[in-house]
């Protein structure tokens, strides 16, 4: 019923559906501050982040670029904006930097308008061999109305099958030839590709989403220098900052990068997000003081789990190479599109370990695949090192190997992770935890 001054005071009825989500949020956050985080596609934000992702930021609008709006009252988000640009391209070592895609596959499909026409041919990894759904006729490639053609695969190192590849390039003669991956466990061997895609008139494409973070850390490959026209990836995996994306690239063309930026605005965002762009400032800002120990850090504890889960008795991919060089671990849990994948991941959640099923080669049912795609750069985060990688594993096999009840070890993991709710790498860390809801 309407009030004095238009208030309103509200029925039982919607006060139940805001208290459901209030109540479910809560719970979300219950659920990882006793367990473990191990989405490779997640992370968790800063407190200063949070903050300002928080802020009335969240209700306003901007188009166009700094000095270069539609609308009044952008003049401190301009301050914001031209800083975080400078601060992407010295963090990302790029001579061009547009930091308001709303998110990785926004940022693809932006970078891909300014690259191809449709209709126009385009090389990639197949999601089977673990390219993202975006690289495909399912997402923006199919969205741009590209001719798709997928590399060959070399499973033993867990890469494109480079002479393959190659071939294929100069065969197909794209107009952009793309690589990264959504399983993304080794650096592409980029300059052999590039120097294919070159060859025909292709431009090069990297989808750096899931080891951004690593990149900028100095910790897996740096693209920009390997022969990759653009860069794009998400600001919220291995770069931990809040939802979002970049766009980057390594030419000092200001006419492409004219034709970039017009990509994103008006091409695939109008106001984008002011105050998680807000936010990944911050994150650019903690990344430049402790992005390097980060990276390294998490890569360490990826190979570290990895090694544990193989001494426990795992079946854990690309052995051969370490396992992984990333922050990402593979592993197999049964025949090929068994679902194996999906019911390990099942009996983890019930144990307090949040994961994801994955396809692994020779898997074609994303929904029963045999795999997990496992990554640690959440409990990095939190403060975790190699000794408890090694206690993780143990906790794995305690539910998987050993065929515990996910229940008693669920106590186990709540008690290891109860030591671990700070979130370091950032500013004034020894203040704040990752669950504050």
């Amino acid at each position: 019923m309407q009030g004095e001054r238009g208030t309103w005071s509200p029925s039982k009825s919607t006060l139940e559906k805001a208290q459901t989500v209030i109540d479910a949020t809560a719970s979300s956050s219950e659920l990882y501050r006793n367990g473990f985080g191990m989405i490779a596609s997640e992370n968790i934000i800063s407190p200063m982040v949070r903050k300002i992702v928080g802020s009335d930021l969240h209700g306003r609008y901007a188009e166009g670029l700094p000095g270069k709006r539609y609308y009044q009252g952008c003049g401190d988000f301009d301050t914001i904006e031209s800083l975080g640009i400078e601060m992407a391209k010295k963090v990302f070592n790029a001579p061009f930097a547009n930091i308001q895609s709303t998110s990785g596959t926004v940022s693809n499909i932006g970078a891909l308008k300014a690259l191809a026409q449709p209709g126009d041919k385009i090389t990639a990894v197949s999601t089977a061999d673990g390219g993202h759904i975006s690289h495909a006729r399912m997402g923006a490639v199919g969205l741009r109305d590209l001719d798709l053609s997928t590399y060959p695969w070399d499973e033993d190192r867990m890469e494109p099958d480079i002479e393959g590849a190659c071939a294929l390039i100069r065969d197909v003669e794209p107009k952009v030839a793309l690589v990264g991956q959504s399983v993304f466990l080794f650096p592409t061997p980029l300059r052999e590709i590039a120097d294919a895609a070159h060859e025909v008139g292709a431009k090069v494409m990297y989808d750096g989403a899931h080891v951004l973070g690593l990149i900028a850390g100095g910790c897996f490959q740096d693209p920009l220098r390997e022969g990759a026209d653009i860069m794009t990836g998400s600001s919220h995996k291995t770069f931990p900052g809040p939802q979002g994306g970049f766009l980057l690239s390594s030419s000092e063309e200001t006419s492409f990068h004219r034709r970039l930026n017009t990509a994103i605005f008006p091409g695939v965002v109008s106001s984008y997000h002011l105050h998680h762009v807000a936010g990944k400032v911050v994150a650019l800002a903690e990344f430049e003081e402790y992005g390097s120990a980060y990276a390294h850090d998490t890569v360490r504890n990826a190979q570290a789990f990895a090694s544990s889960l193989a001494a426990q008795g795992f079946d854990v991919l690309a052995e051969s190479r370490g396992y992984t060089a990333s922050h990402q671990v593979l592993t197999r849990h049964g025949d090929t599109d068994s679902g194996a994948g999906a019911k390990a991941a099942q009996l983890l959640e019930e144990a307090g370990i949040i994961t994801n099923m994955n396809m692994l080669p020779g898997d074609t049912k994303a929904l029963t695949p045999s795999g997990l795609r496992l990554g640690v750069q959440e409990l990095t985060r939190v403060g975790m090192g190699p000794s408890e990688m090694e206690a993780v594993a143990e906790l794995y096999a305690r539910v998987l190997i050993k065929h515990e009840d996910p229940q008693r070890v669920k106590k186990d993991v709540a008690e290891l992770k109860s030591h671990h709710h700070v979130i370091r790498y950032c500013f004034n860390d020894e203040q704040t935890t990752g669950y504050p809801f």
